[in-house]
């Protein structure tokens, strides 16, 4: 579910510093709710973007959850039933078969973007 990381039009979602470290917020992109979460860790600010439906669930509600790590893993557990989410593949670690779709994201000149 992974998108080209050389995306063809990238959208600017907001400023970074809109984005409290370590948490989340949903955009409409294209017709479409995306979670962007801003991660800063020892590596500085990154970002990721993944789908904000929470198949799970059946709500949209991925921008709410809280995000950490199991093991190398950067997660964002879903604030209902606590899915594990991969912010990097989408990728919903209790069950595989709901895993969400990701887009590529990155920051620049303050802002941040989200590929289409």
């Amino acid at each position: 579910m992974h998108r080209d990381q050389s995306a063809a039009a990238w959208t600017a979602i907001c400023n970074v510093e809109e984005i409290l470290p370590n948490t989340g917020v949903c955009a409409l992109l294209q017709g479409q709710q995306v979670a962007v979460f801003r991660m800063d860790d020892g590596q500085g600010s990154r970002v990721f973007a993944i789908g904000n439906y929470d198949p799970n669930a059946e709500a949209s509600v991925l921008s709410r959850g809280l995000v950490g790590n199991l093991g190398e893993r950067l997660v964002v557990a879903s604030p209902i039933y606590k899915h594990h989410f991969d912010l990097q593949t989408g990728e919903c670690l209790e069950a595989p078969e709901h895993s969400v779709p990701t887009w590529p994201a990155r920051i620049e000149g303050g802002k941040v973007w989200v590929g289409a």
